[in-house]
């Protein structure tokens, strides 16, 4: 008799390690979806069970917002009765460096009603130290030229008035072009500054606008149009 060869045993199935990897990912996901939703449903649960709670925490945040609002609303008029209080002497301005000379023109600008001015001078400036808009909707660029002496120091001429000129409309789109100093200005740079437009505060206005009350706009002549009605029309 011819024996027959024994059966082969087919090797048992494994489960590929790739897939078991794969589904990790997947299951933990699940697991941390579910825990959160469970979360998220005992909280709502608990807030439903004590809607109490929730009304005395509204109650709260709104008195807080109150509170918050009003100190903002007293330390806004505190700032703008010392703003409108504000006065310079000459001397006084004399005493100060560039920057805090650029510095006073823009707190007097403030002042004046200018909420929106900023002093902006500086290396790069292209010839302005101080933006602002007047209440009358005016654009102002504003160029300081400090002299430590006053008077006696080295009075500003055509050359400083030139480059004002040469920026403060075409590329700060000013409406009102102004150079203010604490010293002199030659006769050669107001006519200039007569020619293009320029409006000039010298020593002598400086100290009626920074020692009064009446704000810059009503001490130059022949500004430009208002682009908005004043109050007073």
């Amino acid at each position: 008799m011819t024996r027959r060869p024994p059966a082969r045993r087919r090797p048992a199935r494994r489960t590929p390690r790739r897939r078991s990897r794969q589904d990790a990912p997947i299951a933990a996901l699940t697991a941390t979806a579910a825990v959160a939703v469970a979360l998220v449903v005992t909280v709502v649960n608990w807030l439903l069970a004590h809607w109490w709670l929730l009304l005395v925490l509204a109650l709260l945040a709104l008195v807080g917002g109150i509170g918050w609002w009003q100190q903002r609303l007293q330390r806004l008029q505190w700032q703008q009765a010392q703003a409108r209080a504000l006065r310079y002497q000459l001397a006084q301005l004399d005493a100060l460096s560039h920057r805090q000379f650029e510095h006073a023109v823009r707190d007097l600008m403030y002042r004046d009603g200018c909420v929106d001015a900023v002093q902006v001078g500086g290396q790069g400036d292209l010839g302005a130290d101080v933006k602002a808009t007047d209440p009358q909707g005016r654009r102002w660029v504003i160029q300081c030229k400090h002299r430590r002496n006053g008077e006696q120091g080295a009075a500003v001429g055509t050359p400083e008035l030139q480059v004002l000129n040469g920026t403060g409309r075409p590329v700060h789109k000013a409406d009102v072009v102004v150079m203010v100093t604490n010293g002199r200005i030659t006769q050669p740079g107001r006519a200039f500054a007569r020619q293009q437009r320029l409006h000039l505060v010298d020593r002598q206005l400086l100290s009626s606008w920074a020692a009064g009350a009446r704000p810059l706009w009503e001490l130059l002549p022949a500004l430009p149009s208002p682009r908005k009605p004043s109050r007073l029309s």
